[in-house]
């Protein structure tokens, strides 16, 4: 059986809307993963692999670029955002995989959000420990309140997508329909306004895997250049604090909107 062409695959895989989902889409799939995906998955739709196969690879690659965060310097550093740029490609192919073979399944949805959840706790969890310094960089002992708090960061990114996931299960649970963006506004003015300005600084995202990986290779360029792993631990922290505060506000404006309604 031949391939199917790019122009072929690009109506079926990439229906309307896709690239253009607020909360489903991500800004390096619409910015350039998709093209590049769309290249993979056409060598992929006539092969014996499954989309639940590619998830799972997905899911390996994300908590791979967590512990590879262990290997010291640059190396570490450049490993994990290659990983996570892995992980961004698999997200993407397959969905277009099982959206070609008409096989789209409620328990690839589930993986794909378990894998959402293990690879970006892991990324946290593995710059926390790459904080900590289990290897000695700075010629010291291990400080594991490093390792704590990048933990801590990793709970907030788990709950900050656990508090949207939970919102459809509310839903369902009460016999109503799935929640749709434009209910995602809070109802108070205040809230609007904060919300707004919230999404115009995108502080949020950073703890987000694509974002986190390439904070964590800026970080280790300068810890190089300083020589031990000062900007290490303040985006450790940094991460953190985002996380925790997030978590909170993220919960305060679901409650808020009338998504629960």
């Amino acid at each position: 059986m031949s391939k199917p062409s790019v122009a072929e695959l690009r109506p079926v895989v990439h229906p309307e809307g896709v690239k253009d989902r607020r909360s489903g889409e991500h800004w390096a799939g619409r910015l350039y993963m998709r093209e590049i995906s769309l290249r993979w998955t056409r060598h992929l739709v006539n092969t014996r692999i499954t989309p639940n196969q590619l998830t799972y690879l997905m899911v390996v690659a994300g908590v791979a670029a967590g512990a590879v965060l262990l290997v010291p310097g640059i190396a570490g550093a450049l490993l994990a955002a290659l990983l996570i740029q892995l992980y961004l490609l698999l997200d993407c192919v397959d969905g277009e995989v099982a959206r070609w073979r008409a096989k789209t399944s409620i328990t690839g949805v589930y993986l794909d959000r378990v894998g959402h959840y293990l690879a970006e706790a892991a990324l946290l969890v593995g710059f926390g420990v790459r904080a900590a310094d289990v290897f000695g960089v700075e010629g010291g002992s291990a400080n594991w309140l490093w390792a704590f708090i990048g933990t801590v960061a990793a709970l907030g990114a788990i709950l900050i997508k656990a508090e949207t996931d939970l919102v459809d299960v509310a839903r369902a649970r009460s016999g109503l329909p799935a929640v749709k963006d434009e209910a995602a506004t809070p109802r108070s003015s205040g809230l609007a306004l904060a919300r707004k300005a919230a999404a115009a600084l995108k502080f949020h995202r950073l703890v987000g895997g694509v974002e986190a990986s390439l904070l964590i290779l800026a970080v280790a360029v300068a810890d190089l250049i300083r020589g031990d792993l000062f900007f290490t631990r303040l985006g450790v922290a940094v991460l953190a604090a985002i996380a925790v505060l997030q978590t909170l506000l993220h919960l305060v404006s679901i409650l808020a909107s009338s998504r629960l309604r």
